[in-house]
């Protein structure tokens, strides 16, 4: 029976369970592992998912009552957990049109139908290992970890910004490994024609863009956020006077955001009638909705409101989650929620709208904010 199979690669198998199992926050059944594992490679024996379980427990994996199996740990696997554990989840919170889900997003991706969500703005952690519990924790303790806490300037604070300069070859991996795995168990869960859009940053975006293309979407662009930020520019360390002339890096003056498309059916006319998707809405009649898109740095008023470290600004946001409902229909998911930015701008808009935030403080935040952020009126 198993010769109907493909003939995988040693290794395959066992490297698709172990990205599933890395990243769940719950116990899983066979049947659900065997399910990811499915949607990850194709179709996978049944017998070759229970006997690597059966085989590498209690070593790796931990079997509790009802043939449920979780993963022992980060030190057991190649991938690492990177946002927070939490053993006790929130009831959904509604604002108006937009729902915030505390949960890990993984696990509720997978629960939803096929062909259920419209569209995915978000800004997720790319650099991964800058929200782990241990630097987060530095972080929110003022000591920065690998975030690079800039100094004041003319009196104001700026916000921390990541050291991706600092990841190492095993975390741009996971970092590859992560975003695949979210493609693929997101990819269904898409109606035909809906596209994700993925904040980035210059030094990471290469790697979280061809896990998507990887993982079946349909590549469609980059949109441009012309910003400065303080990312760069700088003169080698410890070595200013010596080298008075030299930037190490480019300054940032942009951000990237990653455009996908879950192929359409048919025309792109059919798949608009049909999903309502497939397109971008037209900033007017005359105009269309552009790459390139002017942004200043989130507006101190909005960083009082929600204080999160990547906090983007509303003028922005919005002109983006209008964008990606091209009849003004339908559901924009952003699985990495945060502060709620994204559900604000929806809501303000009109959009329905639902976030999944992992972690408690952040989803404390977005509570609070969401409502407040949605009444902003941004001048830029």
């Amino acid at each position: 029976m198993e010769d109907q199979y493909p003939r995988y690669a040693p290794g395959r198998v066992r490297d698709a369970i172990m990205q599933v199992m890395s990243l769940t926050s719950k116990p899983l059944s066979v049947n659900e592992i065997e399910k990811r594992v499915c949607g990850i490679i194709g179709p996978a024996p049944t017998s070759s998912v229970r006997s690597y379980l059966r085989l590498n427990t209690p070593e790796r994996f931990v079997r509790e009552e009802r043939g449920l199996y979780r993963i022992r740990g980060p030190a057991e696997v190649g991938i690492q957990r990177t946002l927070f554990q939490t053993q006790e989840w929130r009831e959904p919170i509604r604002f108006g049109k937009a729902q915030l889900i505390h949960g890990d997003c993984f696990d509720w991706i997978d629960q939803q139908d096929s062909n259920s969500l419209h569209a995915v703005v978000t800004d997720p952690p790319y650099g991964l290992h800058e929200y782990t519990a241990e630097q987060q924790a530095k972080l929110r303790n003022g000591k920065g970890g690998v975030w690079r806490i800039p100094p004041s300037y003319d009196g104001h604070t700026r916000s921390p910004l990541p050291r991706f300069t600092t990841l190492t070859g095993g975390q741009l991996e996971e970092l590859r490994s992560f975003f695949f795995v979210w493609a693929r168990v997101l990819l269904p869960r898409l109606v035909p024609g809906a596209h994700v859009v993925v904040a980035s940053n210059p030094l990471v975006s290469y790697i979280v863009s061809s896990a998507l293309s990887d993982a079946g979407f349909e590549r469609r662009g980059e949109i441009v956020r012309l910003t400065m930020t303080m990312r760069g520019g700088d003169r080698p360390k410890a070595a200013h006077d010596e080298f008075p002339e030299v930037s190490v890096m480019p300054r940032s003056m942009w951000e990237p955001w990653i455009v996908y498309r879950k192929l359409i059916e048919g025309r792109v006319q059919d798949n608009l009638r049909k999903w309502k998707t497939g397109g971008f809405r037209r900033s007017c009649e005359d105009k269309p909705f552009g790459d390139a898109i002017a942004s200043a740095p989130t507006r101190k008023s909005e960083k009082s409101l929600a204080p999160h470290p990547s906090l983007k600004p509303q003028a922005f946001l919005r002109q983006i989650v209008r964008a990606v409902l091209p009849l003004g229909e339908g559901v924009v998911l952003d699985p990495f929620a945060g502060a709620g930015s994204t559900l604000a701008a929806a809501e303000a808009i009109g959009y329905r709208s639902i976030g999944i935030e992992k972690d408690a403080h952040f989803f404390d935040m977005a509570c609070e904010a969401i409502p407040k952020l949605a009444k902003c009126k941004p001048n830029d």
